[in-house]
């Protein structure tokens, strides 16, 4: 249908909000040469954007299902391709990644009921390659917690113990990998929300380089710390879905050209030989529990008794780097995930219009954002108005060198290892929480992870032990595209942490 036009007094009113005083006439004048552009949009809405229709048949099994964890936001039956590396592997997908004709919700009651029309470039290479998707995990509310009790259908539960935070925000997909019901998953991290459920649920969670994983199909919060990664109970599974959904697709601007690898050459030798640095800044973050750090050194001791080299290394800007994602997130998401009806504006790539369009009524419905959420625009959009964006670009020019300084401790190093989150996984806060301690848990834990996210350097999370009964984590951070070598360290490092069927 053509585009509704102005008239005369709204186009005043229209001009009168960005400072332009029009009078009536000169309005006139305006509608009449905006007339030429009105006939394009009129042109391109008539002009087919539909996308093929998939290669792969789904049909959708459940929305919204009864689940003992809360885990699951639909489910789905697939038809893979009939072999292929993960063939037999079920997958469940984080919950802001686009599979056409299965609803996704992002976590939100906004986008509760949206189906996309086309999939996300990790689900054609999953199916493609065999495995079999099973459903849309629970993802945080708009991604924006690292607990597990934002979500609008309620808290994901952690399979260790049901108390608990799962982490997030790829909560659903690690209590699903973690209790068994699924192989693999796919989930996304813009400061730690894959690392962070992994090392709460006890499982293998990498954020890859950043770009090595394409992002196109899946909802931005901020184009510069968009990740998306493998979930897995084994380290092995893991280095082979990463080779399935890495490598470049021609649609996304942030990937930089660089190949998927075969990364299961990692597990061709042991690794001896190899140095690693003890971040001193890692095992020194705010509310650091001492038996996570204790866990951690014991582990880093493995990995002297496989033979490598451990050296303690200091990186002040480790308790920079985390600070440095405050403007990039804040007013990155105000622009891109919220003003930009979640995609964004001024890349080249592949958008989902129908997103937009579902995306574009949030104005009305901003008493049903997240809390935290709520408060991250309204910081989003106070800064931007007194900066202009200056804050914004600064904090992107630090980024390089925050990404500078970690590449200088890498040099003659492997990795860099640290406790992946300071403290085991907390109690889900209750309803009569105070708001500090609410944002605390939602999104105070990301205070070794995110400098990652603004690097872009890989950082991969094992389970090592446990602390009071609960999943410790170790993360390793490499240089750009040294996944393989993280992966080769992490056999000498990692202790698996099986659920306990009673819980």
């Amino acid at each position: 249908m053509p585009l509704p036009r102005p008239d005369i007094a709204r186009l005043k009113d229209l001009a009168a909000g960005i400072g332009l005083d029009l009078d009536a006439g000169r309005a006139a004048e305006f509608l009449q040469v905006m007339e030429g552009s009105f006939q394009a949009y009129d042109l391109v809405e008539r002009l087919d954007d539909s996308p093929p229709a998939p290669a792969f048949a789904r049909k959708v099994t459940a929305v919204k299902p009864i689940h003992p964890l809360n885990a699951w936001y639909a489910t789905c039956e697939s038809a893979p391709a009939p072999d292929g590396p993960l063939a037999g592997r079920s997958v469940a997908l984080k919950d802001n990644i686009m599979m056409a004709g299965v609803p996704m919700a992002n976590g939100s009651t906004i986008l509760d009921g949206f189906v996309p029309l086309r999939d996300a470039t990790v689900v054609t290479r999953l199916l493609a390659a065999g495995a079999r998707i099973a459903g849309k995990a629970v993802c945080e509310n708009f991604c924006m917690s690292g607990g597990s009790f934002t979500s609008a259908t309620g808290p994901v539960l952690n399979p260790h113990d049901p108390s608990r935070s799962a982490g997030g925000s790829s909560s659903g997909c690690a209590a699903l990998v973690a209790s068994g019901e699924v192989d693999m998953a796919v989930g996304g991290d813009q400061g730690g929300s894959i690392r962070i459920p992994s090392s709460h649920c006890g499982i293998v969670g990498m954020k890859p380089t950043w770009g090595l994983v394409p992002y196109t199909g899946i909802m931005p919060i901020e184009a510069t710390l968009d990740h998306a990664g493998p979930m897995t109970r084994s380290l092995a599974d893991n280095a082979l879905m990463l080779g399935v959904i890495a490598g470049p697709d021609g649609l996304d601007p942030r990937q930089t050209g660089a190949p998927a690898r075969d990364y299961r050459r990692a597990f061709e030798r042991g690794p001896e030989g190899m140095r690693v640095g003890l971040l001193a800044e890692g095992f020194s973050v705010p509310f650091m529990q001492p038996e996570v750090a204790e866990t951690v050194r014991s582990a880093a001791l493995r990995l002297a008794g496989a033979g490598v080299e451990l050296v303690e290394i200091s990186i002040p800007e480790h308790h920079i780097a985390d600070k440095v994602w405050a403007p990039i997130g804040l007013e990155g998401l105000t622009r891109q995930m919220m003003q930009g009806y979640g995609m964004g504006f001024n890349w080249r790539g592949l958008y989902a219009p129908e997103l937009m369009e579902a995306m574009a009524g949030w104005h009305d419905r901003v008493e049903e954002l997240p809390v935290t959420l709520q408060i991250s625009l309204l910081t989003g959009l106070w800064t931007l108005g007194q900066t202009g964006g200056r804050s914004y670009a600064k904090a992107q020019n630090l980024s390089l060198k925050m990404r500078a300084a970690y590449d200088r401790a890498l040099a003659g190093l492997d990795a860099l290892l640290m406790p992946t989150v300071p403290y085991v996984a907390p109690p889900i806060p209750g309803p009569d929480t105070d708001l500090g301690d609410f944002m605390q848990r939602a999104l105070g834990v990301n205070v070794s992870t995110s400098q990652f996210d603004v690097t872009g350097h890989p950082a991969l999370t094992v389970p090592v032990g446990k602390a009071d009964g609960l999943p410790v984590g170790a993360m390793l951070a490499g240089p750009w595209y040294g996944e393989l070598a993280l992966y080769r360290l992490a056999q000498g490092l990692m202790i698996e942490t099986p659920v306990s069927r009673g819980a």
